[in-house]
């Protein structure tokens, strides 16, 4: 289960990342829509050469070679997908899954981060389903990257790792592609709105005169910055943070986009069928409010985590839930001992389900 063979996209040109050193991404060309021409960005993470191996280990490798031949070792892969105003910049992560020997990637969606061209709505999209081409190209692209270095018939075992709305988005496309995957990781997913179905219901309704005609009509909403800062090194938090990838304010609220975020949403309280083993990270506690509040350094200040927890269980028949005090909306930006601690969890379950 979970290898992917995709075409060989291996002639595309990958360049030097932001990220600096290690660091290099590919522009996957997308087509067009009504705003022009559409790309998604793949970012990918080489690190550091192991040392030259020593005389018994060279030795050892010049016994192995001349045993009989054997399959190719499977490679595993990550491919991480962003939240909603956001993009990629969670080096700490790469740095994690490459300890493991996990060959790391990310992805930044459409309209996001670095694939936000000039005179694009950001973010917008009238379906999640859109965002299939984006995730189909990423493992066409990192499989066909994997292969240029490990070899042609080197099997690929990829898992999804996702973060908040990009949650949503990776579990819908999990239920709609079984078989693709290994393991699906979810850090905080937005899985349902904030109160319950029946706020959902009814926002959905009002929304949906207003969707059909003008679906990116801006809706008046708070312009909140508490969970920029609660991570940000300019508020109260520890990360550097591009403010043109991602703005201290979420980017406008526009109807059509809300009404396919409650769209997921629906399909996620009907249940859906993940067939692979799920990982669901969260804080212990919610604080959510207009007003900054310092409880919002401890706590996840973007969602309902009791109620994601319950629409979490819906996704699939394995579903692993792990809570953590003092955790952020990202628990893996939270203040170190709590990463420590979601490190390790995150470390004994993919030893168990993935590796």
């Amino acid at each position: 289960m979970g290898s992917y063979t995709g075409t060989d996209t291996s002639g595309t040109q990958w360049k030097p990342d932001i990220l600096g050193d290690r660091y290099q991404c590919l522009t996957l060309d997308l087509g067009e829509d009504d705003e022009g021409p559409v790309v998604a960005t793949l970012v990918s993470y080489t690190p550091e050469p192991p040392p030259p191996p020593t005389f018994s280990g060279r030795m050892r490798q010049l016994l192995h070679g001349l045993r009989a031949p054997v399959d190719a070792e499977p490679v595993h892969a990550v491919l991480y997908i962003h939240g909603w105003s956001d993009y990629f910049f969670q080096t700490e992560l790469a740095h994690f899954w490459s300890g493991l020997g996990v060959t790391f990637y990310a992805l930044d969606l459409r309209k996001y981060g670095r694939s936000l061209l000039p005179g694009q709505s950001a973010g917008f999209t009238l379906d999640l389903q859109e965002y299939d081409a984006d995730i189909e190209a990423a493992l066409e692209a990192l499989t066909a990257h994997i292969r240029e270095h490990r070899g042609t018939d080197t099997p690929v075992r990829i898992s999804l790792m996702a973060h908040s709305t990009g949650g949503l988005v990776a579990s819908l496309w999990a239920h709609r592609n079984p078989g693709r995957i290994e393991a699906l990781i979810l850090n905080s997913p937005w899985l349902e709105l904030r109160g319950s179905w029946l706020v959902r219901n009814a926002t959905a309704s009002l929304l949906e005169p207003l969707a059909r005609v003008r679906p990116k009509a801006r809706l008046k909403v708070p312009e909140l910055t508490n969970y920029w800062r609660s991570i940000s090194r300019d508020g109260d938090g520890e990360w550097d943070l591009d403010p043109q990838l991602r703005p201290p304010s979420s980017w406008p609220i526009r109807a059509g986009w809300i009404r396919a975020v409650l769209g997921g949403h629906a399909q996620v309280a009907r249940g859906l069928d993940i067939k692979v083993p799920i990982l669901l990270l969260a804080s212990a506690t919610s604080t959510v409010a207009v007003t900054w509040n310092e409880s919002m350094k401890t706590s996840d200040s973007v969602l309902d985590v009791n109620l994601m927890v319950q629409r979490g269980l819906l996704l699939g028949q394995q579903v692993t839930v792990c809570r953590f005090d003092h955790a952020l909306h990202d628990v893996l930006l939270s203040a170190r001992p709590v990463r420590r601690k979601v490190y390790g969890r995150l470390e004994q379950w993919a030893q168990a389900f993935m590796l």
